[in-house]
């Protein structure tokens, strides 16, 4: 499994951070361009220069706990970013407990919460992340919420929260797959029901088919998805109207710039997580040094009150390893944009 891992051989003098997802996959291109935007950025400043070792893998469980055995053995790898699963990093925590730190820019199980204290995470909870959506539903006048989810920890997670944190009722809750070949009988079911609102627990690529079948069939009720649904701009003219969350503030401006200039593509919310993560590690060696304790502890001490500066917003840290005080941000797709709602 080490095998897993690729990069050149460091010099002594380097920093070198490990970072963990599958790469081979496309939904990891982002995530990979952030984080390597932001190593360029901190040695072209000078220093200690930054090596990323990067590791695939395959967003598995199995894999993901491999990896992780053969990072902590490596002495020269001080911590890691990712893994950007949530079964992944879930998986792989256990192996880092006590002695690698893993910060994810992606994962968002509620399971990851409180796992353990070498294990942080960039991103908010979908525990946070659905009742927020939950609440927002509220404010559409919605008092009968269908739920379609995927069946993996991602969607269940985010699910179940939604469901937990819905003022009104549940009038169904149906599991779906990733990428199924028709999604006809879920929307034909959604609409014998006559819900207020539709929530879909999943990525874009369920996301699109979903709405693509909705409007065919003339569903007319509004549809909520979470961050795994930032993906929809691809198709602007299905996924007009949609609601969607986003827990990342508006880009700074020289980021977004410097990634445009860098990758001729605007950045999406991962890559803006994958940046913040990997320039935070950065700041956590240059105040305690090339230690992996060190950067255990100096995560652990971004309170609200010593928030780290990112791209994304002010990042810090709860007891538990989950962002505190992250603004819960509501858009809603328009002319392939997505626009701010005010979350009430």
């Amino acid at each position: 499994m080490a095998a897993a891992c690729v990069a050149c051989a460091p010099a002594d003098d380097h920093i070198v951070f490990a970072a963990a997802a599958p790469w081979h996959d496309s939904v990891s291109v982002g995530t990979r361009q952030g984080i390597q935007l932001a190593v360029d950025e901190l040695n072209a400043a000078g220093g200690r220069q930054i090596s990323i070792r990067w590791c695939d893998d395959s967003g598995t469980g199995t894999h993901a706990a491999a990896v992780a055995e053969s990072l902590v053995a490596d002495r020269s790898v001080l911590a890691v970013i990712g893994h950007i699963n949530s079964g992944a990093q879930v998986a792989a925590a256990h192996v880092y407990d006590g002695r690698l730190v893993a910060l994810s820019s992606q994962a968002t199980s509620p399971d990851l919460t409180g796992l353990s204290h070498w294990t942080f995470r960039v991103v908010s909870s979908d525990a946070a992340n659905g009742a927020g959506l939950a609440r927002f539903a509220g404010t559409l006048g919605a008092s009968r919420a269908a739920v379609l989810y995927e069946n993996d920890s991602y969607g269940r997670g985010l699910a179940h929260a939604f469901e937990r944190a819905f003022p009104g009722t549940i009038v169904a809750s149906e599991p779906i797959a990733a990428a199924a070949s028709s999604y006809e009988p879920y929307v034909s079911y959604m609409r014998t029901l006559g819900p207020d609102v539709v929530f879909v627990a999943g990525l874009e690529t369920s996301g699109l088919s979903v709405l693509r079948e909705a409007k065919r069939q003339h569903l007319t009720a509004p549809f909520l998805g979470g961050d795994g649904w930032t993906g929809l701009a691809d198709d602007a003219a299905i996924g007009e109207g949609a609601f969607v969350a986003s827990d990342a503030r508006p880009e700074v401006v020289t980021f977004i710039h410097a990634f445009q200039t860098r990758y001729h593509v605007r950045p999406d919310e991962d890559a803006a997580l994958a940046y913040d993560a990997t320039r935070l590690l950065a700041a956590a060696v240059a105040a305690r040094g090339a230690s992996r304790v060190g950067i255990q502890g100096y995560l652990a001490s971004r309170t609200l009150e010593h928030a780290f500066a990112g791209v994304t917003g002010a990042i810090a840290f709860d007891s538990l390893g989950d962002p505190a005080g992250r603004q819960f941000v509501m858009t809603r797709m328009h002319a392939g944009a997505f626009v701010p709602v005010t979350l009430q």
